[in-house]
């Protein structure tokens, strides 16, 4: 088994949705459909860089070295299936799931559970979309494909795993999803509902709501900008706040030596305490400005990330 990737490995895999369906309906022509599928996904992931692990049927488990390569080979599965001239009635749609691990190599192969943990997520995915684990999309970062952004869909159940999983989800410029087949409970647990009501969207014919890729992005970036503007007015009321605590703190002490030195009366005291209300002020303008800059920092990182 040296031939197969080792170290920290990504898995792949991917299978048709209602496969079972399409054979009933199709019956022998089923069999143009499945060798279509194959080469697409084969031509897919072996030009990035994948190794075939084992295939059944509509099935296949690749495995990559590069968490960025399969991202990039599931991106241009889902492209390949959208784009292709299928026959009238047959829509095929794969599900890909990704995880990335370190897995054990024995003599049969890959053993472990990290293997397991990507078969779940494929199971979880619906057709037309890829999932990918935490550690997938941190092992990615910033560095995705053209066309592809990613966006966190909540954790999921997998079968046999003691934790929930964190999972994300690829969106792919020029593959729009299908509606959900999922029943409508879990469908509002899949993507967390925005923190303002959405702008009406195209029905499907079963009533559900889907986008497209332009209208999800656009939606996010909507939600953003809401977000933004939120995060700038809590940091200036913050910053406000902070200014008029320090200047509240400085007045007191102010006065309080204001008063010894009218007990006093003395004049020197006098002067030294107007010099130092001078530069409190100047202190706290210097104080205020930092809080801002500092604060602005972070609402640009926060826009970038």
């Amino acid at each position: 088994m040296a031939h197969l990737p080792h170290g920290t490995v990504t898995f792949a895999f991917t299978d048709i949705e209602g496969s079972t369906r399409l054979l009933k309906q199709l019956g022998d022509g089923y069999g143009e459909i499945l060798s279509a599928h194959r080469r697409l996904v084969r031509n897919a992931f072996t030009a990035h860089d994948g190794v075939e692990i084992d295939t059944q049927g509509d099935a296949f488990f690749f495995a990559f070295t590069r968490a960025g390569d399969a991202i990039a080979a599931a991106a241009s599965v889902q492209r390949d299936h959208a784009a292709y001239e299928w026959p009238p009635g047959a829509a095929v749609r794969t599900r890909i799931g990704l995880h990335t691990g370190e897995p054990t190599i024995g003599e049969e192969g890959y053993l472990g559970l990290d293997v397991v943990r990507a078969a779940r997520l494929c199971g979880v995915c619906e057709g037309g979309h890829v999932l990918l684990s935490e550690t997938t999309r941190a092992l990615m970062g910033s560095r995705l494909p053209d066309g592809v952004s990613v966006f966190p869909v909540g954790e999921r159940h997998l079968k046999d795993m003691d934790e929930p999983e964190r999972v994300y989800e690829l969106e792919i410029e020029g593959v729009d999803l299908p509606p959900t087949t999922q029943t409508d409970e879990v469908a509002v647990r899949r993507i967390p509902a925005p923190p303002a009501p959405a702008p009406p969207v195209p029905a499907a014919k079963n009533g559900r709501r889907w986008l497209s890729w332009k209208d999800r992005k656009a939606e996010r970036e909507r939600q953003r900008d809401e977000r933004r503007s939120q995060y700038e007015e809590r940091a200036e009321e913050f910053a406000q706040r902070t200014v008029e605590g320090v200047l509240g703190f400085v007045d007191r002490k102010l006065g309080d030596l204001a008063q010894r030195a009218a007990d006093r009366e003395s004049e020197d005291t006098q002067v030294e305490i107007s010099d130092m209300s001078v530069r409190a002020d100047e202190l706290a303008r210097r104080a205020q400005a930092g809080i801002r800059q500092a604060l602005e920092e972070r609402m640009r990182k926060h826009h970038d990330d």
